[in-house]
């Protein structure tokens, strides 16, 4: 794995949901710290790190109560709702270690975060890989019933297979520790 450098970016402790690179999903935001997060964000270059919490009845999850890998996200949209909540449409940029989290200034906390660099697939190999996880994914839709058949249109057309992990993993009924994983 090569290493990157260090950004800062507003840190959004999500709850239930783990977001992928490419994935593009609406959130709905309600805890200040994280309102705040987001309108520093967008207020600057609309990134934001998207971290799942270990727990999802933490409120107030601090640099232990998140996972270390999360996803610098843009932010495509944002929605204030009559009620104080904030529908945010955002879309998976790339995978982050979290470094470190700064989160002293009772304010939003924010985050040191590297980029994760995939390791390389020989070529010879990605076409069987490809092929194959295809193969058993369409096993899987037939049997869950869960997922769209659409989905597995959209597969067809993507040949890295990073990407391709991550578009069916984010389609998989498993806990969140899973998706993590």
């Amino acid at each position: 794995m090569g290493s990157s450098s260090v950004i800062e970016l507003p840190l959004l402790p999500l709850r239930d949901v783990v977001v992928y690179p490419h994935m593009v999903l609406p959130l709905f935001v309600g805890r200040e710290k994280s309102i705040e997060a987001l309108e520093y964000a967008m207020a600057n270059d609309k990134q934001v790190l998207l971290v799942a919490q270990r727990n999802a009845a933490d409120d107030d999850p601090g640099a232990d109560d998140i996972y270390q890998m999360g996803t610098v996200s843009n932010i495509l949209q944002l929605l204030k709702l009559p009620d104080g909540t904030i529908k945010v449409l955002v879309e998976g940029g790339y995978r982050a270690v979290v470094d470190s989290v700064d989160d002293d200034e009772g304010n939003f906390a924010t985050a040191g975060v590297r980029e994760v660099l995939s390791d390389e697939i020989p070529e010879s190999e990605v076409e069987g890989l490809l092929r194959s996880t295809i193969t058993q994914f369409e096993k899987y839709v037939n049997l869950s019933k869960k997922v769209p058949a659409e989905v597995l249109t959209s597969l067809t057309g993507i040949d890295e297979p990073g990407r391709l992990a991550d578009t069916i993993a984010a389609h998989m009924s498993v806990d969140l520790e899973e998706k993590q994983r």
